[in-house]
């Protein structure tokens, strides 16, 4: 199936609530469904500035964190994590579009969130926040800002390929826009110089909400080095400097996974997550 008829196939599983299964099973996901749509919930800056100020008095909830890096999708980090069964929640980042819930997967287009609003439920809980795609609709800057969308116990239905599965797994997805860097080279070049501290302050948001949810699995990537061309280094170093040993959020989480997908031949994006945090 091409990716815009998976997208539409995908809409309308979630206006049944159920799909047929490849060895013809029905698979109902409707309660699922309702439950995350329930708990969807969007938050403003101040309100997570004060989760960050609450998680950061607490003492860390494990003895160490557990490092994983592969080159991978997303939705396959995500599988290989739900079906281990060794985790109580595991929350993973949606590299989102600030303006457009899923981004353009439902005209086909391709990257990460797209990838995952093809395969999921997470469309129909974007649906419900639409103040966070309003106010980046009506603010100008490229930098975007550090709301977030909380989706707990969405049901995960397809493969990369648009497989349905035998049987769906549950995570909890934080959707947050990384900076437009492309652009604001472009653009904006004025906040060329508050792209880093941008990305530190939004993914110490990120990061303290997924702790005050009770993600003990995270699965986190090249958060903004696609289409938005966001440095990897700064990236991987900015996850590195909170997770990592006296980091602000080291050892809040059992694992962290990232999944980074790097086709290219000299392979840098991955290389510049394996090298922080393969030997960790």
């Amino acid at each position: 199936m091409k990716r815009i008829a998976i997208a539409q196939n995908t809409l309308k599983i979630l206006e049944d609530g159920c799909y047929l299964s490849p060895e013809g099973k029905q698979v109902k996901i409707d309660r699922q469904l309702a439950s995350c749509i329930a708990g969807t919930a969007y938050y403003e800056p101040e309100a997570l500035s004060a989760i960050q100020e609450n998680v950061l008095s607490g003492t860390p909830q494990f003895s160490n964190t557990e490092f994983m890096v592969r080159n991978e999708t997303t939705l396959v980090g995500a599988e290989r994590i739900g079906r281990s069964h060794k985790f109580a929640k595991i929350g993973v980042l949606n590299f989102a579009s600030a303006k457009n819930p899923g981004g353009g997967f439902i005209r086909g287009a391709q990257a990460q969130e797209e990838s995952l609003a093809r395969s999921s439920a997470l469309y129909k809980s974007l649906l419900k926040c639409p103040k966070y795609y309003e106010y980046h609709r009506s603010h100008k800057s490229l930098l975007y800002s550090d709301r977030l969308i909380y989706s707990p116990g969405c049901s995960v239905f397809r493969k990369d390929d648009g497989t349905l599965l035998e049987e769906p797994y549950l995570v909890d997805f934080i959707t947050s826009c990384a900076p437009n860097a492309g652009e604001i080279s472009r653009k904006e070049s004025e906040s060329t110089g508050k792209i880093r501290e941008t990305l530190y302050g939004r993914g110490a948001k990120l990061l303290a909400l997924a702790v005050n949810k009770g993600s003990d699995a995270l699965i986190l990537g090249a958060w903004g080095c696609g289409v938005f061309r966001n440095d990897p280094s700064m990236v991987a170093q900015m996850f590195a400097d909170f997770l990592l040993p006296n980091g602000q959020f080291a050892d809040r989480f059992k694992s962290v996974l990232f999944s980074v997908l790097d086709s290219s031949e000299e392979g840098r994006i991955f290389a510049e997550f394996d090298s922080r945090f393969s030997s960790n």
